[in-house]
């Protein structure tokens, strides 16, 4: 790799997109939940007519464990993607600020007065001679 080439108005960009989808998924998620939570109560029961709250069926129970089973990864990819967003914040801030620091230290050395073997050089003259 020969340089970085980053635009922060890009990378603003796109992150902003991926925050929009970021929204997205999150609202999938939580109807997710609510779905999987009714489909578990909907499935039913092997048993006859009861009273009260009913019983959890064989489905029902395979639909909670399912639903925990991949609970770790749901939210493991809402964390990647705040945590990948963060990092490309992160990484682009410092980018533009390297960038500046370059330039403000480039101009500071520009400003300092000519060392003798700049001096010397601008003669044609070699070690001080």
């Amino acid at each position: 790799m020969t340089g970085w080439d980053i635009s922060p108005s890009g990378v603003q960009s796109i992150l902003s997109l991926v925050g929009q989808a970021a929204d997205e998924l999150s609202k999938d998620v939580q109807g997710y939940g609510k779905s999987a939570q009714s489909a578990a109560v909907s499935a039913g029961t092997i048993s006859g007519p009861y009273c009260g709250n009913a019983p959890v069926g064989p489905v029902g129970a395979a639909v909670a464990n399912f639903v925990t089973d991949t609970e770790h990864k749901v939210r493991f990819m809402g964390a990647r993607t705040r945590k990948t967003m963060e990092g490309t914040i992160a990484a682009t801030t410092e980018y533009v600020e390297g960038d500046l620091k370059m330039a403000a230290d480039a101009q500071r050395e520009a400003s300092k007065a000519p060392t003798p073997q700049e001096l010397n050089a601008v003669a044609g003259k070699r070690d001080g001679k």
